[in-house]
């Protein structure tokens, strides 16, 4: 069956290089890249050139701004509307900083008892987010999350100025939909976390994404033209992160595989130098765990760093110094050398 697959593999590719004029050994550039994934290869060597840029553990700076907006709201509701939304008319005049600033609300909206419930559902979000963003980095890699959120944040942004330019109007952009964007990139990665719903019902993330597809998908269908906008604008970042991942070297469940297995090989390495001898006998081999009353010294008569137990220290034939102009004599000495601690070893091992 496998092979039956290869061949028609095979077969299409010769297919696609005569459509284009290739040979069949050889595909052109196009077909081999649409083969590798072309967004994948081009998102790779952009992380290879520019990761160094990225900002490491960049949700904690959205939540202390998530965390600034939450106080603003409850203290002085009407300062983020006046000085801090997105208001692309106000931009246009000079408020540059409200590109950025608009990020400065709180993740949630009011409580269904008051200021109390409004405060411990904000506070819940906060740590949320802060650990859903931690959790991103360590499986994507900063540099895949910088990018992601970037993305989102450009998306909200082009949806104000499309409603401000084309429709003539001045839309509340809010980062309802940013977040929304990092939970879909959550459940994707960790399908199959469980989140307690009202403290008592477990449902998985997957689950709970599907459900909020659903929501945005119902209010895309009657809302108008301004909700449509926003979210296909604001969630663009999470399809073409979709669409990178259809290539496979993007693709969480393999990225997280991969980090385990390096983690497990580095406590490999651990393990392995932690148990591996310290001090090694230049002559018959033994080591510090041959022996728990064992010991080894440096000879200071001889040229380099052999180390000898205690007792082949002041038997053993010393390493003469190489002697400038007489380099074939200290290679010959450094070979009869060799040749001495090898039969004294192999004496040493007869020996009863």
């Amino acid at each position: 069956m496998r092979r039956k697959q290869a061949s028609a593999v095979s077969a299409a590719s010769v297919a696609q290089a005569s459509k284009c004029g290739a040979s069949k050994h050889v595909l052109c550039k196009q077909h081999v890249w649409r083969k590798r994934g072309a967004g994948v290869e081009f998102f790779n060597r952009l992380e290879k050139k520019y990761r160094k840029y990225a900002i490491q553990n960049l949700m904690l700076y959205v939540v202390i701004m998530y965390g600034i907006g939450f106080l603003l709201d409850l203290f002085a509701p009407a300062f983020y509307y006046q000085y801090l939304s997105m208001n692309v008319q106000l931009i246009l005049r000079g408020q540059v900083w409200r590109l950025v600033t608009f990020l400065v609300t709180a993740p949630t909206g009011g409580g269904l008892f008051g200021v109390a419930s409004f405060v411990f559902y904000n506070l819940i979000a906060l740590y949320f987010y802060y650990r859903m963003g931690q959790m991103l980095e360590y499986v994507w890699g900063a540099f895949k999350v910088n990018v992601y959120f970037l993305m989102g944040v450009l998306g909200h942004i082009a949806a104000a100025f499309v409603g401000y330019f084309v429709f003539r109007q001045i839309w509340p952009v809010t980062p309802t939909f940013l977040n929304f964007s990092l939970f879909l990139a959550y459940a994707y990665t960790f399908p199959d976390t469980a989140f307690m719903l009202f403290f008592l019902i477990p449902i998985k993330a997957k689950v709970l994404a599907i459900v909020e597809l659903a929501v945005y998908a119902y209010l895309f269908v009657i809302g108008g033209v301004t909700m449509r906008v926003m979210i296909v604008m604001s969630l663009a970042n999470t399809f073409f992160f979709l669409f990178l991942i259809r290539g496979n070297r993007l693709n969480p469940s393999h990225i997280r595989r991969r980090v385990k297995f390096r983690q497990s090989a580095r406590q490999g390495v651990k393990i392995r130098t932690m148990n591996a001898a310290h001090h090694k006998c230049a002559i018959c081999g033994r080591t510090e765990k041959d022996g728990e009353g064992l010991e080894f010294r440096y000879c200071s008569k001889c040229a380099g760093a052999y180390e000898y137990c205690a007792q082949h220290l002041y038997t053993h034939a010393h390493v003469l110094p190489e002697e400038p102009g007489d380099h074939d004599a200290g290679v010959h000495d450094a070979g009869v050398h060799d040749a001495v601690v090898h039969e004294i070893g192999r004496a040493h091992v007869r020996t009863p």
